[in-house]
């Protein structure tokens, strides 16, 4: 990673990032010079995190927002202008996934994909539009996935929510554009190390094919030209670039870091 700080003083706020991929990203963001708001469920989670990236010299908050919910979503940003005045990055990170066939998954339970990951991501956007807006510049951007790409048996909620989350960005992109807002999305491979794979999907597959946790991570890798899984530096990477003024000709895109997995 660069020394050169490409987001220094820069105000970003991220959802779901009190643990896991969102953690890692909020922790990049500091890196990068940004001081950062870490939103999320997890209260506790996102406080820890937050105080542990102040450590990395910059200013950090940790509020509360369930993204399913307009007004704790406003209520976080609003929390955010009032600290520093200003919020130049959002990144809509917060997400859930739960798979299954189409006639056995529980209807609450897709729909509730799609009210997060979905829903979720518009109330986020819609909020910091608003402050964009007056203020003539910011960055949205959408963590999306492979799954918005192309769609994936049995995890049609999450397929669905993805494909809706590029045309959400797209969207914005054409809106937006003349207030200097720019919008895009980030669709990462499998994060094969994760604590998703490691503590619950291995297992799940496992059992599902009747294999071994190795074997099913011989499957995913195999799917993969480069040969490995997605990282959180590999997600951050592509993040920090599009939050940068490094990519101010770029927007409405759904940028792949998929190991060639996927192409288009």
């Amino acid at each position: 990673m660069s020394d050169v700080r490409r987001l220094q003083g820069k105000v970003a706020l991220i959802t779901g990032a009190g643990q896991g991929l969102g953690r890692a990203l909020a922790e990049r963001l500091a890196r990068e010079g940004a001081h950062v708001a870490l939103t999320d469920i997890a209260d506790e989670a996102a406080w820890r995190a937050a105080d542990e990236i102040a450590a990395l010299g910059v200013e950090t908050l940790a509020l509360h927002a369930d993204v399913t919910s307009l007004d704790e979503v406003v209520d976080a940003m609003d929390a955010v202008v009032a600290r520093w005045g200003r919020l130049d990055i959002v990144v809509a990170n917060a997400g859930i996934l739960f798979a299954g066939a189409i006639d056995e998954i529980d209807p609450a339970r897709w729909r509730a994909v799609i009210d997060v990951n979905l829903v979720g991501y518009f109330h986020v956007a819609r909020a910091a539009a608003r402050i964009m807006k007056e203020q003539g510049s910011g960055v949205i951007l959408q963590i999306n996935s492979k799954s918005g790409k192309k769609g994936s048996s049995k995890n049609s909620a999450y397929a669905a929510s993805k494909f809706g989350g590029i045309g959400l960005t797209q969207s914005l992109a054409l809106e937006l554009a003349e207030h200097g807002i720019r919008v895009n999305a980030i669709c990462p491979g499998n994060l094969l190390d994760s604590p998703l794979w490691v503590d619950s999907l291995y297992s799940q597959y496992a059992e599902r094919w009747g294999i071994s946790v190795d074997e099913v991570r011989q499957r995913y890798l195999d799917q993969v030209p480069i040969g490995r899984g997605c990282t959180y530096e590999d997600v951050a990477n592509v993040m920090v670039f599009l939050a940068s003024d490094e990519s101010s000709y770029m927007t409405g895109q759904a940028i792949n870091v998929t190991g060639g997995q996927e192409m288009h």
